[in-house]
């Protein structure tokens, strides 16, 4: 059986809030309920995401159309083999023809025979800020894209529709970027240290007393990298005896750190509590296999916002579980922080929910403060023993001061602590500009995924080839958009991700609307028939346990 009391130490601490039982407000979106802490998750109003499911004949095309690739695909590997083709692929050397093959010819041929012929549409460079427009540097491919060659042309005032720009805060020198100037002038870029030996500055200091205070707990710890946050701090928290629940759409750093920290790991349905809570009670019950002796901890793992499905996490039924099953609860942030909540604070103030009733606050600067790096926040305690423990404290390099000082500044600016209240008017805007977009790509009769508030929006394409049609039709309209396949995404859920910010205008927003319009009609890609999903299933509460 699991410890009830949650007081069992593996590789440190946690300290869970699961004691509090008794009743509290909780604000909802501005509307305060009651919040009774007894199990019961229906006191909040239903969650609105959209997951209409695929007409039958885009699936059955979608995979005739792999399957014929894969044929294809087959046949000239077979040319290759023989001669008969040129092979531009990474090969092993002749006089190593008896080692140990070093490149994995088969787990390469999806990447070699199909992503190859469309790989123009990743990795494009760009040569300015990353603004609601920018510049890309147009290249072309002589030998089917295995090369690029730039023509020097520049492509000007791109609509951007992909980066994560969310508040509109990554952007050109101006004169409010004067104190990064200064920071630089005064620190230099680099801290060539470690935060455990030389690398911590006072600017580290301020900032991360500025994210307690901007989060509502009662300390943080930031990081030079966001990725790193989660794969080198979840190892410190948990180990070997402990159990990782972790949602199936994770992010790839949750996923790398639950894997390094050696504690065992069980995946519940997305989203799905039934799901979730079936592993929490099997966990209580048996506790770990063979020897049956409680779990040492048992985790959490969750998103706020999904950046593949633009779903939102159901916060306040995860805390009800997480306490009647005495859990820990690590949510990441990465896509919330700054970009939902009536403030920007992310999902736990877009529910109302007490900031001490998620155990570990994670999340990045990468996307609404326009730097980089990431942040561990909750009690004391918790950050003191990653002061010590964390991997990235002892290992890895600081945070540069002029990145340290972005934030900040950017921090400042949506509290306000700048006088003004253009921080907050850009979060607004940026929930106006989600809904509309959203609203409007529903009515063009589009398959769009997620949650009606998330500025992260998937429109589903699924076939390969109009992935690729998709995103160089809207680059030579000066669009630049984000396509997504497998194996981002499962197979047959090919997909062109948008990412809408504060800093985009009507107009912007309205040109590239009529586009996708235009485009809808050209590549036949407005499959909604206004059916629920067949999909989520992940949503559906009376279906809980994982496909094999």
């Amino acid at each position: 059986m699991a410890d009830p009391g949650g007081g069992a130490v593996c590789n440190g601490t946690l300290h869970s809030q699961s004691e509090d039982s008794h009743s509290e407000n909780c604000t909802e979106n501005g509307t305060v309920r009651e919040a009774q802490q007894n199990g019961n998750s229906n006191f909040y109003k239903p969650i609105v995401e959209s997951f209409e499911e695929a007409p039958l004949y885009a699936v059955i095309f979608t995979y005739m159309g792999y399957g014929i690739g894969t044929l294809f695909g087959y046949l000239r590997d077979f040319l290759r083999n023989r001669g008969i083709e040129k092979c531009n692929a990474a090969v092993e050397r002749e006089e190593q023809k008896d080692f140990v093959p070093l490149y994995q010819n088969f787990e390469n041929f999806y990447t070699r025979n199909i992503y190859m012929r469309i790989r123009d549409n990743w990795n494009r460079p760009i040569c300015s800020a990353p603004g609601a427009l920018f510049d890309v540097m147009e290249r072309v491919s002589d030998d089917y894209n295995w090369t690029f060659r730039f023509t020097g042309r520049i492509i000007k005032d791109v609509i951007n529709m992909g980066s994560y720009n969310f508040l509109g805060l990554a952007a050109k020198y101006d004169e409010s970027m004067r104190t990064v100037k200064d920071v630089l002038e005064t620190y230099g870029l680099g801290v060539s240290s470690t935060r455990q030996e030389m690398g911590t500055l006072d600017k580290h200091k301020e900032l991360e007393d500025l994210v307690a205070k901007f989060l509502n707990v009662e300390a943080a710890m930031v990081f030079g990298m966001g990725f790193a946050t989660n794969s080198m701090n979840i190892p410190a928290l948990v180990g070997k005896g402990c159990l990782i629940l972790s949602d199936e759409l994770n992010h790839a750093s949750l996923v790398l750190g639950a894997r390094l920290s050696g504690a065992t790991i069980r995946i519940f349905k997305h989203n799905n509590m039934q799901s979730l809570e079936k592993l929490l009670r099997d966990a209580v019950i048996y506790g770990q296999p063979r020897t049956r002796r409680a779990w040492k901890k048992i985790l959490i793992l969750v998103e706020g916002i999904y950046s593949m499905e633009g779903s939102i996490v159901r916060l306040p039924q995860i805390v009800a579980l997480k306490k009647k099953y005495k859990a820990y609860l690590y949510i990441d942030e990465a896509h919330s922080i700054g970009s939902v909540g009536p403030s920007g604070r992310g999902v736990v103030e877009f529910f109302g929910m007490d900031p001490r009733d998620v155990d570990v606050c994670m999340g990045t600067f990468t996307k609404s403060f326009g730097a980089s790096g990431g942040y561990i926040a909750g009690r004391k305690d918790l950050v003191d023993y990653l002061r010590v423990h964390s991997h990235s404290a002892a290992y890895a390099t600081s945070m540069s001061p002029p990145v340290a000082e972005q934030i900040i500044r950017s921090i400042k600016f949506i509290m306000g602590l700048d006088g003004t209240t253009q921080g907050l008017q850009r979060v607004q805007q940026l929930a106006k500009n989600t809904r509309y977009f959203r609203q409007r790509l529903k009515e063009m009769g589009f398959i769009i995924y997620g949650h009606e508030e998330s500025p992260v929006v998937p429109l589903l394409l699924y076939m390969p080839a109009k992935l690729a049609a998709f995103a160089r039709h809207l680059l030579k309209r000066k669009i630049g958009v984000v396509v997504v396949g497998f194996p981002a995404t499962p197979l047959a859920e090919g997909r062109a991700r948008f990412c809408v910010s504060a800093a985009h205008t009507q107009e912007m927003l309205d040109t590239v609307l009529e586009a996708l319009d235009k485009m809808g009609d050209l590549l036949h890609a407005k499959y909604s028939r206004h059916r629920k999903s067949a999909r989520p299933e992940l949503y559906d509460e009376t279906s809980f346990e994982l496909e094999d």
